[in-house]
């Protein structure tokens, strides 16, 4: 696999761009979840999100293959791979590749997302809150601790 990720400018008018958020979970009510929680902007001072929602493994390397995700939030307790897994896939295969967000199980999972190479890690269940702060961050370029 290899990637470069750049924001999509399709959709809003000229010269606006809008962020591209892949968000893996075999659970339909899982992304809209995150959907919900993040909304079209998930701050005032960035661009609008648009979001790119799969259910199979297959589907997120391919996305990613296209080059314009610019975050991927995956699921940890999806199935058959979990968001670990393909985090750690991610990160060794694609040059470059976006940040990462994994969704863990639970607060004290956030180990096995360090060991994936994901930028962040946000428990379930999804404080709103918290996974707008983490996705920001991430977004911004800065690092970010969550996880509690």
């Amino acid at each position: 696999m290899s990637a470069t990720t750049t924001a999509s400018t399709e959709g809003h008018g000229p010269g606006t761009t809008r962020l591209r958020v892949l968000v893996y979970s075999d659970d339909v009510r899982t992304r809209e979840q995150v959907v919900l929680a993040l909304g079209r902007r998930v701050h005032p001072d960035l661009p609008e999100l648009e979001y790119v929602e799969v259910a199979t493994p297959a589907v997120v390397r391919q996305q990613m293959d296209t080059g314009r995700i610019d975050l991927a939030i995956l699921d940890g307790e999806a199935v058959p791979a979990g968001g670990m897994g393909i985090a750690k896939e991610l990160k060794d295969e694609i040059y470059a590749c976006p940040p990462v967000l994994v969704l863990t199980g639970r607060p004290q999972d956030a180990w096995l997302a360090t060991w994936s190479r994901a930028e962040a890690a946000v428990p379930h269940p999804l404080d709103p809150v918290l996974l707008a702060e983490t996705v920001a961050g991430l977004l911004r370029g800065r690092p970010v601790v969550a996880a509690r």
